[in-house]
C-alpha cells in the first residue's frame, strides 16, 4: 500500500505519496508557504534525488507555486495536462478559461490582480504532458491519470490501483463533500462526475478540505437534485 502524507498550508492540500523508489508529490501549494512545505517534505524523508515526479492537478498558482523551485532543487520532472500550460508558463490564471464568467463571480478588480498571480520566477514549462488514462507506473506509482475538466480545461485526477482519487479542485470538502465553489464549465463538470461514477473510487483527496468517501459526495449530490 502506498503511504499518503497530507501537507496543508493556507487551506491548500499537497499530497506526498511514498513509493518503493522514493516519493511522488501531487500539487505544490502557495510559493509563500515554500519553507513550511519543504520542512514537511524533509521530515518525511523526501530529498533531492528521491522525488520521482511532481504531478499538477491543474495550473492555479495555489497548486503550482513551488513547482519551479522543487524541480530545480529536487530534480523531479513536472507532469500536467497540456490545456493548463498557459497558466504556469505565463502566470495567467485565466488561460483557457471563461473570463467573463469569472468576472461575474469574483469581480473585475479581483480578476485583474489574480491574472498574474504566479510570479515570473515561479513560472515554468512542464516536462511531461499527460492525457486521460496515462499510466504512472513508469515512475513506480501504481496509478493513472483521469481527465476531469470543469474547474479548468486541463484539470486532472490521479486514481490509484487501490481506489484513492486525488481530484484537485473538481471537488472540495471545506464543510462537506461538494462541488468546488469555482467551476467555470458546468457541462464539463457534470461529464467529469459521470465519468468518476463509473470508476471504483473509495477515498477522495481534494485540493481543499479533508479526504472523504466518494459515496458520501454522490449521496450529497443526489439530495441536492431532489431539492431542486
Amino acid at each position: 500500500m502506498q503511504e499518503i502524507k497530507i501537507i496543508t498550508f493556507g487551506g491548500v492540500n499537497c499530497y506526498l505519496v511514498k513509493i518503493d523508489t522514493g516519493f511522488i508529490l501531487i500539487d505544490t501549494g502557495f510559493s509563500k508557504k515554500r519553507s513550511d512545505i519543504e520542512k514537511e517534505l524533509e521530515s518525511a524523508g523526501c530529498r533531492p534525488g528521491n522525488l520521482k515526479l511532481i504531478i499538477l492537478t491543474h495550473g492555479d498558482f495555489d497548486h503550482s507555486g513551488n513547482c519551479a523551485y522543487l524541480h530545480e532543487k529536487y530534480g523531479a520532472k513536472i507532469a500536467m495536462h497540456y490545456a493548463d500550460k498557459g497558466m504556469v508558463e505565463h502566470g495567467d490564471l485565466f488561460y483557457n478559461r471563461n473570463v467573463n464568467f469569472l468576472k461575474k463571480a469574483l469581480g473585475k478588480i479581483i480578476v485583474f490582480f489574480l491574472r498574474t498571480s504566479l510570479k515570473e520566477n515561479d513560472r515554468f514549462t512542464p516536462d511531461i504532458y499527460v492525457e486521460d488514462g496515462y499510466d504512472l507506473s513508469t515512475f513506480g506509482f501504481h496509478a493513472r491519470v483521469i481527465h476531469i475538466p470543469g474547474h479548468s480545461k486541463g484539470s486532472i485526477g490521479v486514481l490509484t490501483n487501490t481506489g484513492d482519487l486525488f481530484c484537485g479542485d473538481l471537488l472540495q470538502n471545506t464543510k462537506k463533500p461538494a462541488k468546488n465553489a469555482m467551476i467555470v464549465d458546468n457541462e464539463a463538470f457534470d461529464a467529469s462526475i459521470e465519468k468518476l461514477k463509473q470508476l471504483k473510487i473509495n477515498t477522495v483527496y481534494p485540493g481543499h478540505g479533508k479526504p472523504f468517501q466518494m459515496e458520501q459526495f454522490i449521496k450529497n449530490q443526489n439530495q441536492l437534485k431532489r431539492l431542486k
